[in-house]
Formats: structure tokens, C-alpha cells, sequence
């Protein structure tokens, strides 16, 4: 089963270290390795996702920074970033997986700036009944993985909506994900993969609502044949 090797993490500890081109030039044999580790991570999520879900496409970031409008410099991302698409319009939404040591590394997913149309059909059903929504999110499962939904959000409220709207703090969603943290520890053992599809595994709830939301109108009309 494919999982993230000890010297794939070492490598992202010591490129934090010396993030730097003349120390990355220099270990470019040891980078080479724990990308394509990282690449046949991603190929054995994908698989077992697939047994679950219809993934379009997957995604391994570059580990070369755009520095060109940033204050931050440093020229390597110190994680391996990947996505996963789900298939056509009626498979709604994409999965995150972050590798990154110091705790940080993550699993979830979501909708990330949604476009204009579809963030203003997620407000217009949620502002309608915004009950299955806080179903999904309040049940065990979903906050024993998750916590709760989260997000960018605008600061009051988005145009055409009161501020003092019951369900405002939904409405103000520039994006809504979710995510789960992993430890170092966590992330090396062997069965890491068999708790990434897990975790996918609970946002299928949310998942299917937000599907649902976003291929039909107000009054439940297909918007895709």
C-alpha cells in the first residue's frame, strides 16, 4: 500500500531548514525521490477513492514558489500540496491533501472561491433553508472529523443580505471547506492512506449537499441534463 517514506519527510524537514536554490540544487537527487514518493501517493489515494467516489483529476503542486508578488522570498514550498477533482457537474467539489512536517499536515476539502454564480446559488439556498446544511455540520461524525465549516468570510454581511439574517454566519462563506490535522507521527505510519480516504470518506455528507445545491434552482429544477 503506498505510503509517505521516512526520507520523503526528511527531505521537507531539511528543505525548511535551507530553503535556499544553491541547497536545493545540491539535493536534487534526494527531491526527485521524494516527489515521485509523493506522486505515487496521491496515484494510491486516487484509487482507493475512487472505490467511493469518481475522481476527474489529480493534482501534485509544483514545490517552486511564484516569489514575484510576495514579501516571502523563500523560493520552495516546504509540503507536498495535492488536489482531486470529482467528475463532471454532478459530482461537486474537490479533496486537499497537504504533506508538511511541524504538524501541519492536513486532509480535507471543499469549494475554494467559488465562482460568482455558484457562490450566489449556495447564499440563495442556504438563505431559503439552511437546515440540511447545519445538519451535516452539527452530526458527530462530522464534528468529531472536522470541528466545523470553514472559510474565508466577508466582514459584515455579502450584498443583498441583512446583516442580522439568522443564518449570517453561513451566508458571509467567501469559500466553505473543512479540513482534519495530522501529526508528524501520523503521516508516517503505514496505514496514513487508509485515514486520508476516511477522512474523504466524511465529507461525502457535505459533499452531496452541496451537489445537489449547486445543479439545481430554488425550486428544484435541474440546472444540467
Amino acid at each position: 500500500m503506498s505510503e509517505i517514506h521516512k526520507s520523503s519527510f526528511k527531505f521537507l524537514k531539511d528543505l525548511a531548514k535551507n530553503n535556499n536554490r544553491e541547497w536545493f540544487k545540491a539535493q536534487k537527487d534526494k527531491y526527485q525521490e521524494a516527489n515521485d514518493n509523493a506522486k505515487m501517493f496521491l496515484a494510491g489515494v486516487e484509487a482507493e477513492l475512487n472505490k467511493i467516489d469518481q475522481i476527474e483529476k489529480k493534482k501534485l503542486f509544483r514545490i517552486y514558489r511564484d516569489v514575484r508578488f510576495s514579501k516571502d522570498k523563500t523560493p520552495y514550498n516546504t509540503s507536498f500540496r495535492m488536489s482531486l477533482g470529482r467528475e463532471g457537474h454532478f459530482r461537486r467539489g474537490g479533496y486537499f491533501l497537504k504533506v508538511q512536517p511541524g504538524g501541519q499536515s492536513m486532509v480535507g476539502g471543499g469549494f475554494y472561491n467559488p465562482s460568482p454564480s455558484d457562490l450566489k446559488l449556495i447564499r440563495s439556498h442556504i438563505a431559503t433553508d439552511s437546515k440540511p446544511l447545519r445538519k451535516i455540520s452539527s452530526s458527530k461524525k462530522f464534528k468529531d472529523t472536522f470541528g466545523a465549516l470553514m472559510g474565508e468570510k466577508v466582514k459584515t454581511a455579502p450584498k443583498g443580505y441583512d446583516k442580522a439574517h439568522p443564518d449570517i454566519d453561513l451566508l458571509r462563506h467567501k469559500s466553505i471547506y473543512v479540513f482534519r490535522e495530522f501529526s508528524d507521527a501520523a503521516v508516517m505510519r503505514p496505514d496514513f492512506i487508509k485515514e486520508v480516504v476516511k477522512t474523504y470518506k466524511n465529507i461525502q455528507p457535505f459533499f452531496a449537499y452541496m451537489t445537489d445545491i449547486l445543479t439545481h434552482d430554488l425550486d428544484g429544477v435541474p440546472l444540467y441534463k
